[in-house]
């Protein structure tokens, strides 16, 4: 399986949550954390174990709603849980057999965006991308290639 598709959902995911304004954002993300820590409850893979992740996810989602490295590091543990349900051949979509697979890749790039603070986007893509005017205080110096003085201009000897 590519990892390269994992990577693209992450990157969409991020940048379409990054569209819902603050605080919202993180509220949602944090929604969205604990939902993904019951992915696994109709699965059966682990048996009983299964009930640990909601739990463990539901604190980690609860402290999320103040926090981003909360959220990411519930993106982080949902990463642990879909390696061992690829290992154990349990995936989080039964009728796809690399899906825990492609969700251990995923979710690794959504938890750095939370590390990141959970930026907007489209906001640092506008901030990378514009053109920003020149910064030198004349025309005369980036065409001359020397630089005024303090003092002013020296006096020829």
């Amino acid at each position: 399986m590519s990892i390269f598709m994992p990577i693209l959902i992450g990157l969409i995911a991020v940048t379409l949550i990054s569209l819902i304004p603050e605080p919202h954002r993180r509220t949602v993300n944090a929604v969205i954390v604990a939902g993904a820590g019951a992915a696994y409850l109709s699965g059966g893979g682990l048996g009983y174990a299964e009930f640990v992740l909601p739990i463990v996810m539901t604190y980690v989602a609860y402290r999320g709603l103040t926090s981003y490295a909360w959220i990411g590091l519930g993106w982080l543990l949902h990463t642990v849980w879909d390696v061992i349900h690829h290992l154990k051949g349990a995936p989080i979509l039964p009728f796809a057999e690399h899906s825990s697979f492609g969700c251990a890749i995923c979710d690794p790039v959504i938890a750095l965006w939370c590390f990141a603070g959970g930026p907007s986007v489209i906001g640092w893509l506008r901030a990378r991308l514009s053109l920003k005017p020149s910064t030198s205080p004349t025309s005369d110096t980036a065409t001359s290639g020397t630089e005024p003085t303090p003092a002013g201009p020296t006096p020829a000897r």
